[in-house]
């Protein structure tokens, strides 16, 4: 199923799919991405794409606090008050592991991240080493019957967020994206 991001009900419609644990593709701030619960969906997320399975996807959350929910690193001040934007930061997480984090820019994705009551994976729409898919007709041509639902808000051609490293406990710029560190 498709429809319009600038439709009433699309945020509320994204997220009861990704309650259901169905992956979805949806504009985020800064191109299209596949989306599942976090915790849920990575192997849905890997088979669609492609991908190894060890690979790891973006978190969105809907709030710069909310990354509390996973980690207890205390985030510098300076970067955590650039969030909301196109920055990913990756975090030891509570436990073990690591996860990467971004609180999008884009209000009507952090609406739906918030309604799915969970953080929320990301990862480009695209099979597994080929280039991030920017056209909608594409999209929908190669995914739409893989996915519960695609969210059509036009043709993207974000940058990719900034990437930081936050692990050792300096940050550590990974990829310069549309957000810069001091």
């Amino acid at each position: 199923m498709r429809i319009q991001k600038k439709s009433p009900n699309s945020a509320a419609a994204a997220a009861a799919e990704l309650k259901k644990g169905n992956v979805i593709i949806i504009p985020t701030d800064t191109i299209y991405g596949f989306s599942g619960l976090i915790g849920k969906t990575a192997e849905l997320i890997a088979r669609i794409k492609g991908r190894e399975e060890n690979k790891p996807f973006i978190a969105l959350i809907a709030e710069p606090a909310d990354i509390y929910r996973y980690t207890e690193l205390k985030i510098p001040e300076h970067i955590l008050n650039l969030w909301p934007a196109p920055l990913t930061l990756i975090v030891p997480l509570k436990g073990q592991g690591t996860q990467a984090f971004r609180c999008p820019a884009d209000e009507w994705l952090r609406s739906v991240v918030a309604a799915a009551g969970d953080a929320v994976y990301s990862t480009s729409v695209n099979r597994s080493g080929t280039s991030p898919l920017t056209d909608i007709k594409t999209i929908c041509k190669e995914f739409e019957d893989s996915v519960g639902l695609v969210v059509d808000g036009g043709n993207l051609e974000g940058l990719p967020s900034t990437l930081v490293d936050l692990t050792s406990g300096t940050p550590r710029v990974l990829r310069q994206g549309s957000v810069v560190i001091d």
